[in-house]
């Protein structure tokens, strides 16, 4: 299969790079709050707001599907984009609330470098989806996607590090609970990061 068959309309490609801005703003806007964490945070509400944004756009992606009878890439692989770029920030969101609900009165360094990964990661899968616009440079994506792939690793170590050190220093055991999930909700952004990566090579599998 040549290249050249990559319709000339590119709103897809438009759509599909604006969803992935709106994961590297939510990422970014987590990561700052979290590392200045204040049970009134402002940010939290500006989460909320990116997740309404996120919901908007899967639904124009979609809709756009739906009246579209050829697509630049396959139909199922836009809509495991758009799903799994709103994943990501629905996830960000419900972590936020969860600290919230919660009343997590301070943050953690643990906390802090989960959400360091989370936003390397959501700037990387960035970068993946806009390189979708020319597979001759298939190549370039490809790597993106291995970076994706090895901050997840680094995300699982993390984890690993902070539940680790959660068991060993908390005698608190509700906030030993509310501690695991926060970290395990971080960890599964960074996971969807990988899942999108994944989708990526896929396409570029079927396009080589």
């Amino acid at each position: 299969m040549g290249f050249s068959l990559i319709p000339k309309d590119e709103k897809f490609f438009d759509l599909l790079e604006e969803a992935s801005d709106n994961v590297i703003h939510s990422a970014s806007v987590f990561r700052d709050m979290v590392a200045t964490w204040q049970q009134s945070n402002e940010k939290a509400k500006e989460i909320r707001e990116l997740e309404h944004a996120g919901d908007r756009m899967t639904h124009e992606i979609f809709n756009r599907l739906n009246r579209t009878f050829i697509t630049p890439i396959d139909r199922e692989d836009i809509h495991a984009l758009a799903s799994e770029l709103d994943d990501v920030v629905d996830i960000i969101q419900s972590t936020t609330d969860r600290m919230l609900l919660y009343r997590i009165d301070s943050t953690s360094a643990s906390l802090v470098n989960m959400a360091n990964v989370l936003l390397q990661s959501a700037e990387v899968i960035g970068k993946a989806v806009k390189s979708l616009r020319d597979l001759t440079h298939s190549r370039r994506t490809l790597d993106f996607c291995i970076e994706a792939n090895r901050l997840e690793n680094e995300g699982d170590v993390f984890l690993k590090t902070a539940i680790g050190e959660l068991f060993a220093n908390q005698n608190n055991v509700l906030e030993i609970i509310k501690w695991k999930e926060i970290y395990e909700a971080t960890e599964f952004a960074i996971d969807k990061c990988e899942d999108i990566a994944n989708t990526i090579e896929g396409i570029i599998v079927k396009n080589a």
